[in-house]
C-alpha cells in the first residue's frame, strides 16, 4: 500500500528549489563582487562603498563574503575612510569573516593609512594566523609613524624574514626621516643573504640624501651589478637620488645613459622635477621637448612638476598656456598646483581666478587657496575663504585648520579656530594639536599651549619642537632646556629644527655649558654638515664671547650660505672688531658662492663705525648708487651711519640724505637731520 505518494514529489521539488535560490544568490554574489573589484581597481573607492551599502540594503538577502568585504575595505583604506571602515570592522566581528587573515591584513591596511597605530597593533593582535603580510604591514606603520624601536623589536622576533619584510622595514625608516636606521637594514639584509629586489633598491635609494651620497653611489654600482638598470622604478630612483645629493651630473648621467624603452612617464616628470628645483628651467624646459620628441605625451604630473617649482610668473604663465592648450584645464590636481604657483609669484588675483573657474573644487583646492591667503598675510580672506568652504559643504581636514591657524592675527581668532576643531572632532588628530600649541605660543598664551601639549595622547617631534619653540618665544628659556631634556630621554631623535631652537636658547641666556653639549650631540649625530646649524653654533659662541670659536665653526663648514658670513661678520662687529669685520666683509665679497645682501649692509655698516672706515662706508654708498641693495631699508642704513661717528665726514652723511630723498616721507628720512645733529654736525 502507497502511503501519501503526493509528498514525495513537493519535499524533492522543494530540496531542488532552495538549491537553485542559493546558487542564484552565489553568483548574483559573485557578480557584485566582480563589480566591486573593478571599482576599487579603477580607484573609484567611493563608488566602490556605495555598492557595498547598495548590497546591504537592496539585496538584504545576500550575505557579504569575505572577498566582498576585503575589496571593500581596500576601497576604505585608499580613501583613509576610517568612519566607514569601522561599520566594516564591526560587521566583520559579528559575521565572523575576521578571521580569515586576508580580511585582517585589509583592516589593518586600513588603520596604518589613517595613521592609527593603536588600531593596527590591536586589529594584528586579534589575528589568529597572521602571515608575512600581516607582520609586514605592522612593521611598515610602526616605523612609518614614529614608532622605529617598536618596529625593530617587533622585527627582531618574527619567526621568518623575507624580502617583503625587509623592504617594510627599511621602506618605514625611510619614511619616518630614520634614513640611517634604514640604510644599516639594508645592509644586514644584504649580508644575510636575503636577496634585494627592485623595490628594496628604490627605496633605500630614495632615502638617501647630501650627507649619504657616497652610500648612494655604492648602491648605484650594486643596481649595475644586478642588472636592475633596464627598470624604470630603479632609473627613477636614481635620478631623484642624485638630484636629492645636489649632484645634478651624475642624475643627469643616468637619465642620458638610460634606454628609450627604459624611459617612462615618470622618469622624465622625475628629470623635470629635479632641474626646475635647482633652478635649471631652460633644461627642464628641453627635458619636456625630448619627452615630446620620444612619443611620450606630458601629463598632468608633468605640468604639476613645473608648476608646484615654478617661482616666476612669467615662466608660469607660459606653463599655464601649455597646459590649457593640451587639454588639462579641468584637472583639479594641476589646477591646485598653478594656485600654489600663482601664490608663490605673489599673484593672488590670478591664483584666485583659477580657482573660481575649478568646476570640481575638491578639499585640497580650497586647502590651497586658504593657504595661498595665509603665505600672504591675509588671514581675514583666509577665514572668509573657510566659510565658503563650508556653505558648499565640503569638510575640512587638518591642512584646513593648519592654515587657518597659522595666518591667525589675534588671539580671539585662534580661540574661535579651537571650537570649530573641536566640533569638527579634530582635536585628537596630531598635526591640529601641533597648530594650534604653536598658535597660542605665538599670541602669547603658554598656559594654553602647553594645556595642549599635556593633553595629547600621542606626541611627535614637531609636538616637542612646537612647545620648545614656544617657552623660547615666550621668554621662558630655561622650561624650553627643561623640555629638551625630556625629549632626550623619549622615543624621538632631534632634527635640526630641534636643535636650532636650542642653540638660541643657550644664546639667549647664555648658557655655554649645555650649548656646547650641544655642539657635541651635533657632531656625534651626523649633522655636522648642515649649513644652519653651523650658522646658529656661530652665533651661539658669539653671544657667549667666544669670537674664536665662532671662526672655527665658520672655518669648518663644508658649504658657506650668505647666513653664514653674515653671522661672523655680526659677531666680529658687536664686539667691537670692526677691521675683522670689515676683512670678512671683503672676503665674502670676492667668494663666488654668496652675494651680500641687505642684512650684511647694515652688518658692514655697523662694523665701519667701530672701525673708523670711512672709505668702506663710501663703497656702501657706491652700492646705492648702483641699486644693488634694496630701497626699503635705505633709510635704517643711514640711521646707522648717523649714529656712528660720521661727524667727521659731513659730506659724506648729506649725500647719502639726499639719496634717500626718493621716499621723503620715511621715519629713517625724519631721524637722519636729529642724528646728524647728534652726532656733532654744526649745520644742515
Amino acid at each position: 500500500m502507497r502511503k501519501f505518494p503526493f509528498c514525495a514529489r513537493p519535499v524533492t521539488t522543494l530540496t531542488e528549489a532552495t538549491a537553485k535560490n542559493l546558487h542564484e544568490q552565489q553568483q548574483q554574489l559573485l557578480k557584485l563582487n566582480r563589480q566591486l573589484a573593478k571599482l576599487t581597481h579603477s580607484t573609484q573607492y567611493k563608488d566602490a562603498l556605495h555598492l557595498f551599502d547598495k548590497i546591504r540594503s537592496l539585496y538584504y538577502y545576500l550575505k557579504p563574503d569575505h572577498y566582498t568585504l576585503s575589496t571593500t575595505l581596500t576601497a576604505c583604506a585608499n580613501l583613509c575612510d576610517t568612519t566607514f571602515g569601522n561599520k566594516l570592522h564591526a560587521y566583520a566581528i559579528k559575521s565572523s569573516l575576521k578571521t580569515y587573515t586576508h580580511v585582517a591584513n585589509t583592516l589593518l591596511s586600513l588603520y596604518a593609512k589613517a595613521k592609527e597605530i593603536d588600531s593596527v597593533k590591536w586589529v594584528f593582535g586579534e589575528t589568529e594566523n597572521p602571515d608575512v603580510y600581516s607582520y609586514a604591514t605592522l612593521v611598515s606603520a610602526c616605523a612609518k609613524l614614529g614608532h622605529v624601536d617598536y618596529a625593530c623589536v617587533l622585527f627582531d622576533v618574527m619567526p621568518q624574514r623575507d624580502v617583503v619584510v625587509w623592504n617594510a622595514l627599511i621602506t618605514g625608516c625611510m619614511e619616518s626621516g630614520n634614513e640611517e636606521i634604514g640604510l644599516n637594514y639594508f645592509r644586514d639584509m644584504c649580508r644575510s643573504g636575503v636577496r634585494h629586489d627592485n623595490y628594496s633598491l628604490a627605496s633605500v635609494l630614495s632615502g638617501c640624501k647630501l650627507v649619504m651620497v657616497n652610500f648612494g653611489m655604492q648602491v648605484h654600482s650594486l643596481v649595475i651589478k644586478s642588472g636592475s638598470l633596464v627598470e624604470p622604478s630603479v632609473i627613477n630612483a636614481l635620478i631623484t637620488m642624485y638630484f636629492n645629493c645636489e649632484n645634478v651630473l651624475d642624475g643627469y648621467l643616468v637619465f642620458e645613459e638610460a634606454e628609450d624603452s627604459v624611459r617612462d612617464q615618470i622618469t622624465y616628470n622625475v628629470m623635470i622635477d629635479g632641474l626646475v628645483s635647482v633652478g635649471r628651467i631652460e633644461e627642464a624646459l628641453i627635458i619636456c621637448r625630448k619627452m615630446l620628441g620620444s612619443c611620450l605625451r606630458p601629463n598632468e604630473l608633468t605640468f604639476v612638476s613645473l608648476m608646484s617649482s615654478c617661482l616666476h610668473a612669467e615662466i608660469g604663465y607660459q606653463f599655464h598656456a601649455q597646459a590649457i592648450k593640451m587639454g588639462f584645464e579641468a584637472s583639479t590636481s594641476l589646477s591646485n598646483a598653478t594656485i600654489t604657483m600663482y601664490s608663490s609669484c605673489k599673484d593672488l588675483h590670478a591664483a584666485r581666478k583659477v580657482f573660481e573657474r575649478l568646476e570640481r573644487k575638491d578639499p585640497v583646492s580650497w586647502n590651497t587657496m586658504i593657504s595661498s591667503y595665509t603665505q600672504g598675510n591675509f588671514g581675514r580672506l583666509a577665514i572668509l575663504a573657510y566659510l565658503e568652504m563650508r556653505r558648499t559643504g565640503t569638510e575640512p581636514d587638518e591642512f584646513t585648520f593648519g592654515s587657518l591657524l597659522a595666518s591667525s592675527e589675534l588671539l580671539e581668532t585662534v580661540e574661535m579656530i579651537h571650537a570649530l576643531v573641536f566640533r569638527n572632532s579634530l582635536i585628537s588628530n596630531i598635526q591640529v594639536s601641533n597648530a594650534l600649541a604653536s598658535a597660542y605660543s605665538k599670541h602669547g598664551n603658554m598656559e594654553q599651549s602647553y594645556q595642549i601639549f599635556s593633553d595629547m595622547s600621542f606626541r611627535d617631534l614637531i609636538s616637542w619642537n612646537s612647545i620648545i619653540s614656544g617657552f623660547l618665544l615666550n621668554g621662558l628659556p630655561l622650561l624650553g632646556l627643561e623640555k629638551f631634556s625630556e625629549l632626550q630621554m623619549s622615543e624621538f631623535k632631534s632634527n635640526e629644527y630641534t636643535l636650532n631652537i636650542i642653540l638660541s636658547i643657550c644664546a639667549s641666556i647664555p648658557a655655554l655649558g649645555q650649548g656646547k653639549q650641544v655642539h657635541g650631540y651635533i657632531m656625534r649625530s651626523g649633522f655636522s654638515s648642515e649649513v644652519s646649524l653651523g650658522n646658529g653654533l656661530i652665533t651661539f659662541y658669539a653671544k657667549c664671547g667666544l669670537i674664536d670659536w665662532s671662526s672655527r665653526v665658520f672655518t669648518a663648514l663644508a658649504k658657506k650660505d650668505t647666513v653664514s658670513w653674515n653671522a661672523l661678520i655680526s659677531a666680529y662687529a658687536q664686539h667691537g672688531k670692526g677691521n675683522e669685520a670689515i676683512y670678512q666683509f671683503e672676503a665674502m665679497q670676492h667668494s663666488s658662492e654668496v652675494q651680500p645682501d641687505d642684512a650684511t649692509f647694515k652688518i658692514v655698516l655697523s662694523a665701519c663705525s667701530h672701525a673708523a672706515r670711512n672709505a668702506m662706508l663710501r663703497n656702501c654708498l657706491i652700492g646705492i648708487r648702483k641699486g644693488a641693495y634694496e630701497e626699503n631699508i635705505h633709510s635704517r642704513n643711514i640711521s646707522e651711519l648717523a649714529r656712528s661717528h660720521i661727524g667727521t665726514n659731513l659730506h659724506l652723511g648729506r649725500t647719502l640724505w639726499k639719496r634717500e630723498t626718493i621716499i621723503p616721507q620715511s621715519t629713517g628720512m625724519r631721524e637722519v637731520p636729529m642724528n646728524l645733529y647728534i652726532a656733532g654736525v654744526a649745520e644742515l
